[in-house]
Parts: C-alpha cells; sequence; structure tokens
C-alpha cells in the first residue's frame, strides 16, 4: 500500500510549511482527499495556534513516499455546499 505525506502549508515560503515526516498509508487518491478532509476538520474545530490565524487559508500538499506532489487539498473544501445553507 502507498504510503503518503500530508505536509501543512499554512503560510508562504519553507517556513509557512509543517512538514509530516510519518506519512499515512492509504489505497489511492480517494483514500487521500477522504483523509486529508478529515485531519483539516480535526484541526480546524480543536487546536487554537497563534502561527495559524486563518485554518481556512491553510492547505494540504500531499506527496507520495518519493517526495513527489500528489494533490492539494484546502482547508475550504471541509465546508460544502450543504453547510453553506
Amino acid at each position: 500500500m502507498p504510503r503518503y505525506f500530508f505536509h501543512l502549508r499554512h503560510g508562504p515560503g519553507p517556513d509557512g510549511l509543517a512538514r509530516d515526516p510519518e506519512g499515512d498509508d492509504l489505497t489511492g487518491p480517494a483514500e487521500v482527499r477522504a483523509r486529508a478532509l478529515a485531519v483539516a476538520r480535526d484541526l480546524i474545530v480543536r487546536t487554537r495556534l497563534h502561527a495559524v490565524p486563518d485554518w481556512f487559508a491553510c492547505a494540504f500538499e500531499v506527496t507520495d513516499a518519493q517526495g513527489r506532489p500528489v494533490m492539494t487539498v484546502p482547508f475550504s473544501d471541509t465546508v460544502t455546499e450543504d453547510d453553506e445553507a
């Protein structure tokens, strides 16, 4: 099963990226996106950091085990049209 790393982009430049050193073994893109959104929701609800004033401006930059970009999942994607109604 492939390993994916969920690096947290919370600001510009290298200082605005918190690297995931462990990663997760997941089956593929659908599971990667679902995991990213679940973790993003949890961070938005549970975590208060002065370094992250706006969670909705953050994103996960997901890479594979070789460091190649797989996808970017903006935290704003945690809000669906149903949530906005």
